[in-house]
């Protein structure tokens, strides 16, 4: 093993992958996904991989950018990542500590701790200190704003996609009486004993979030996720403190003192910190143990290959948000079993990507 891993360069290609469905929320419309692939070459010969989700596939346009500026700034140099989160976010504070700057130093970080698991030749989960295993985990795939006479056979393949306990159901339609219906044709299909987790994707102002919350506050749903604007703190204590549902926010923390305000405002009941812009792993690291210390549960966004490795060195460890939309360019997509993904006891995070796939879904920006 490398007394040391010193950064020699980057390459950086766009992706937009097909969805085997369509997302269909209060966000937008995608029937394909865009994906920034990140290859840290070091001058030892150990290769760091990570990707970002930045949504929009003229994102790449801003991001990539960034990332280039951040490794030559680093070139040359030792990877630490606990202090390179620091001075990457430092270099960019005069444009801002949130958006492109925090995209870029996440996609970073979360490579260069690849490569640091690589060269020790453990899983990256055994070098925070824990152990490899299962990790529970809810299925994401669908049950968008569609039609809801879709979503009882949705429901059920969903389910059987990796034996679910849980779900992720999008509400917010027009009619309190839609999403009613919605919820029903999940519970049909599904079985009372499904865990029902709701996602509003901030469409609701507030008022109307109270209304709808409270309208379906005795359904016996799992949590409330992100009813409202994910900056409106105050809102958001306000719906914590009159619902009985569990309120879930947190996928818009631009790093470890966002989660640290919220926890103060009493803005949530859980959290679900996303990689992209809690600041990577050098992030979650910091930020997992402001909410364990206040008794909070911890849940993930996105990027379940690496959410599952830290997952395991979470105290408060919560559930894992399962999505499949980077399976088409892994050479080795994650398994899932039995409502749980499994890490793999390979060194790294354990993902390398399909190169043909890579090729077939590239493109320029």
């Amino acid at each position: 093993m490398p007394q040391k891993l010193t950064l020699q360069s980057i390459d950086v290609r766009a992706v937009s992958v097909p969805l085997r469905r369509p997302v269909v929320s209060k966000v937008g419309l995608f029937k394909d996904w865009p994906l920034i692939l990140i290859d840290l070459h070091t001058r030892e010969g150990i290769v760091g991989r990570s990707y970002l989700e930045p949504y929009l596939r003229n994102a790449a346009r801003y991001v990539v950018p960034a990332l280039h500026d951040l490794a030559a700034a680093m070139q040359g140099q030792p990877l630490a990542p606990l202090d390179r989160f620091q001075s990457n976010r430092r270099s960019m504070n005069l444009i801002g500590y949130e958006g492109v700057a925090m995209i870029a130093a996440s996609g970073l970080d979360m490579a260069i701790w690849d490569a640091l698991a690589k060269a020790a030749e453990l899983p990256l989960a055994v070098l925070l200190g824990g152990s490899i295993g299962a990790v529970p985990a809810y299925n994401s795939n669908g049950l968008w704003l569609t039609g809801v006479a879709t979503l009882a056979r949705e429901a059920e393949e969903l389910m059987a996609e990796g034996g679910f306990a849980g779900l992720k159901l999008r509400l917010g339609r027009d009619r309190l009486a839609d999403d009613l219906a919605a919820i029903g044709e999940v519970r049909t299909a599904a079985g009372d004993g499904i865990k029902l987790m709701v996602d509003f994707n901030q469409g609701l102002p507030l008022g109307d979030a109270l209304h709808r919350c409270h309208a379906l506050d005795d359904q016996g749903l799992y949590w409330f996720e992100e009813p409202i604007a994910y900056d409106n703190t105050a809102g958001y204590a306000q719906l914590a403190r009159e619902l009985r549902t569990p309120v879930q926010l947190g996928e818009n923390f631009y790093g470890p003192r966002d989660l640290y305000k919220a926890v103060c405002a009493g803005a949530g009941d859980y959290v679900m910190p996303d990689l992209m812009r809690i600041g990577g792993v050098s992030g979650w690291l910091r930020a997992a143990p402001i909410a364990a210390a206040a008794g909070i549960q911890v849940s993930t966004h996105l990027y379940p290959e690496v959410a599952a490795h830290l997952m395991r060195v979470t105290e408060t460890a919560h559930w894992l948000e399962w999505q499949d939309w980077a399976d088409p360019i892994l050479k080795q997509p994650f398994a899932v079993a039995n409502g749980h993904i499994e890490i793999a006891d390979v060194p790294g995070i354990g993902i390398e990507w399909d190169e043909a796939a890579v090729a077939r879904y590239r493109y320029d920006f």
